[in-house]
C-alpha cells in the first residue's frame, strides 16, 4: 500500500528565521482539522508529542532536518484522532473473551451455542456470557431459565442482555443464589416471573442482577488486566485514541495506573469512578487528577445512575410503558442518594456523569442539577447525562440552560428504531434520540458506543448518525430524518465534542498547533463520498502523541520517506 522510500531532506528555513525541527512529518494527506479557522491542510508536523505545524506540504519542509521522519500518506484521509465518550473498557475485554450472542435471532440459537460450550466446559465451572436481546427474536419475550437447563444441568450459567441490565440465568444459579418465588424484588430491581405464578423464571433486571453478584467468580486481577489489555489493543485497531471508561471499579484504576507508568496506556482514558463508597472515600482525599502520564491518564468524573435501560423496560418513565401499562421502569437509585452523591462529588471538585435512559430519569438529574446551582455550580460544571434516550419535549431546552452535556450513543438509536415505538407511543418517541432538537439548542453532544452493548467501531457511530439507518439501509431516508446530523457533526461527535465533555477541548478533537499529535489515518475520505462508504471504510494508522500505535499492513519505519 505504502510504497517505501528513503528520503533524506534537507530544507532551508523560510525568511530566513530558524523553526523548530519536527520529529516527524506526515505528507500528502487530505486532512479534515474541524477547526473552523483552518479546515483543510495536506500535511502536519508533530514534535514531543504536539502538533509543530498544520498546513501546506511544502511548508512543512520548513520544520524538518536529517532527523526528521516524512512519512508519505499516499492522499489517504487524516482527521482528529477518534474518541469514544461512553464505552467499558473492561466488559468490552470480557466480551471479546467470552460467549457471544450479538446478532442472534431466537433463544434456541443461543441454546445450541451454549449446548456445544458445555460440552468442553468441566462440571461446576460457570459459563458466561452477553449479548442477547429478545427484541431481535420472532418470538419477542424474555427466555426462561428452563430452555438453559436442558443443556447445562452442571454448570451455572449467568448470560447478560445485551444492554447490561438484566441476566439471563439457569435453576442452578438460582438455587445457589437462594432465589425462590419468596424472594421479593429489591428496590431498583426485577425477577420476572413465570406467568400466574411467583417462580423466577431466570431473568434479573436492574437491582435484581445483584442477587447472584457475590456467588459469580471474581476475576483476578491478572484476569482484569488481561482483558483490559487486549480490550485497549483492539480500539487501537478501530481508530480510538481516547476512551471514556464508564465507570471504573478499584482494580481497573489501579490497572490503569500501572499501564500508564509503563507508558502502554494507549488510547488514552478519561475515567468515571464507579459510585462506590470507599472508592469515593478513597479518590475524595487525592482529588481529581488530571493529564498523569503525559496526558494519559485522567480521573476527575463520577458515575451514578438513575435508571435501567429501555429494551429491558427498566427505562424510569413519566407515564407508563406503551407495550407494558403496570410498569414505568425503574429508579435504580433512591433520589436522596442520587442527590447526596451529587452534592458530595460536585464538592470534592468531580465532574457527576449519571446515566439515564426514560423521561423521567432524565428529567430527575435535570432536577438535581438546577437545585445544586446555589453550590457554586456554575455552567461549567459540565455534568453529564449518559444516553438521555427519551427525553420529555419540555426538557430539551434544559440541558443548554442548565449546563448538562447530553453524551449520547448514535448506534443504540438504530439497534432500538425497530421496537421503540412500539416501548412509548407515537408522541414520546418525538422527544427520543432528538439529536437535532439539542444540536438547536446549542448544546454539544459527545458521541460514544457503550460497547460491548454496541460495537466499538467509532465509524459505525457516525454511520448512525449521519444516516439513522441500519448497515443495509433500512428504513429509506433515515428513521426520524429530521433527527440527523451532518458528516462534520458527526465526526466532533467523536472528537471535539467528546474532548469538551472531558474538559479536553484545548488539548484534543481538532488538528491545531499546541494541540496532541492524536490522529486517525482512513482509507476513504468520509466527507466527500455517500455515508455508506463508513460501512467499509478501514482504519490505516492510529498515531497517538505522534507515534504510530497501529498500522494495518506495515511497521512505522516502512512509510519513512527518503530520497530515490
Amino acid at each position: 500500500m505504502f510504497k517505501i522510500l528513503y528520503l533524506l531532506i534537507f530544507s532551508f528555513v523560510a525568511f530566513g528565521c530558524a523553526k523548530e525541527n519536527a520529529d516527524r512529518i506526515f505528507v500528502n494527506t487530505s486532512i479534515y482539522t474541524l477547526n473552523p479557522a483552518n479546515e483543510t491542510a495536506n500535511s502536519v508536523a508533530v514534535k514531543n508529542g504536539r502538533i509543530l505545524f498544520v498546513g501546506d506540504e511544502e511548508r512543512s519542509y520548513e520544520y524538518s532536518d536529517e532527523n526528521t521522519q516524512l512519512l508519505d500518506l499516499k492522499g489517504m484521509t487524516l482527521i482528529p484522532g477518534l474518541t469514544d465518550a461512553h464505552a467499558h473498557i473492561g466488559g468490552t475485554g470480557k466480551f471479546l473473551q467470552t460467549l457471544n450472542f450479538h446478532g442472534t435471532t431466537s433463544a434456541s440459537e443461543i441454546v445450541s451455542r451454549v449446548k456445544s460450550a458445555a460440552n468442553r466446559t468441566p462440571p461446576g465451572e460457570w459459563i458466561e456470557g452477553r449479548g442477547w436481546d429478545q427484541n431481535d427474536w420472532k418470538v419477542k419475550k424474555f427466555p426462561t431459565s428452563a430452555l438453559l437447563d436442558k443443556v447445562t444441568p452442571n454448570n451455572p450459567v449467568a448470560f447478560r442482555r445485551v444492554d447490561g441490565h438484566a441476566y439471563w440465568v439457569n435453576q442452578k444459579v438460582l438455587d445457589l443464589a437462594g432465589i425462590t418465588s419468596e424472594t421479593p424484588d429489591p428496590d431498583g430491581g426485577r425477577i420476572i416471573r413465570l406467568p400466574n405464578s411467583n417462580t423466577p423464571s431466570g431473568i434479573l433486571i436492574d437491582n435484581a442482577m445483584l442477587l447472584i453478584s457475590d456467588i459469580i467468580p471474581t476475576p483476578s486481577l491478572e484476569l482484569k488486566k488481561r482483558r483490559i489489555v487486549q480490550a485497549l489493543s483492539y480500539s487501537l485497531k478501530l481508530g480510538l485514541t481516547t476512551i471514556h471508561d464508564a465507570g471504573t471499579d478499584s482494580d481497573e484504576v489501579a490497572i490503569y495506573t500501572a499501564l500508564a507508568s509503563e507508558g502502554r496506556l494507549n488510547p488514552r482514558v478519561y475515567v468515571m469512578l464507579d459510585d462506590d463508597e470507599e472508592l469515593k472515600e478513597k479518590q475524595f482525599k487525592i482529588g481529581p487528577q488530571i493529564g498523569l502520564f503525559d496526558d494519559h491518564l485522567t480521573i476527575r468524573a463520577i458515575k451514578l445512575y438513575a435508571d435501567g435501560a429501555l429494551g429491558s423496560r427498566g427505562a424510569l418513565l413519566l407515564e407508563p410503558y406503551s407495550d407494558d401499562p403496570d410498569n414505568s421502569g425503574l429508579a435504580v437509585t433512591p433520589e436522596s442518594e442520587l442527590r447526596a452523591s451529587f452534592a458530595e462529588g460536585i464538592k470534592h471538585g468531580f465532574q457527576i456523569v449519571t446515566h439515564a435512559i426514560g423521561d423521567s430519569g432524565n428529567r430527575l438529574v435535570l432536577d438535581i442539577v438546577e437545585d445544586n446551582l446555589d453550590l457554586d455550580l456554575q455552567k461549567n460544571h459540565r455534568s453529564r447525562i449518559e444516553h438521555a434516550q427519551i427525553l420529555s419535549l419540555d426538557d430539551i431546552l434544559r440541558f443548554n440552560l442548565l449546563g448538562v452535556i447530553p453524551s449520547m450513543q448514535p448506534t443504540h438509536c438504530t439497534s432500538d428504531m425497530p421496537w421503540a415505538e412500539d416501548r412509548i407511543g407515537s408522541e414520546r418517541i418525538k422527544g427520543a434520540y432528538a439529536w437535532r432538537k439539542l444540536l438547536d439548542t446549542g448544546v454539544l453532544i459527545p458521541g460514544g458506543s457503550d460497547s460491548p452493548v454496541e460495537s466499538l467501531n467509532p465509524l459505525w457511530g457516525i454511520y448512525s448518525a449521519v444516516t439513522r439507518q441500519d448497515h443495509e439501509g433500512y428504513p429509506e431516508g433515515g428513521w426520524q430524518p429530521e433527527e440527523r446530523m451532518t458528516m462534520e457533526e458527526a465526526v466532533k461527535m467523536f472528537s471535539a465534542w467528546a474532548a469538551y465533555a472531558s474538559f479536553e477541548e484545548d488539548l484534543k478533537g481538532t488538528i491545531e498547533v499546541g494541540k496532541l499529535a492524536d490522529f486517525t489515518i482512513l482509507s476513504k475520505d468520509i466527507f466527500k463520498e455517500d455515508p455508506r462508504v463508513l460501512l467499509e471504510t478501514k482504519v490505516l494508522m492510529t498515531v497517538i502523541g505522534g507515534e504510530i500505535m497501529y498500522d494495518i499492513l506495515l511497521k512505522p519505519d516502512d512509510l519513512l520517506l527518503a530520497e530515490e
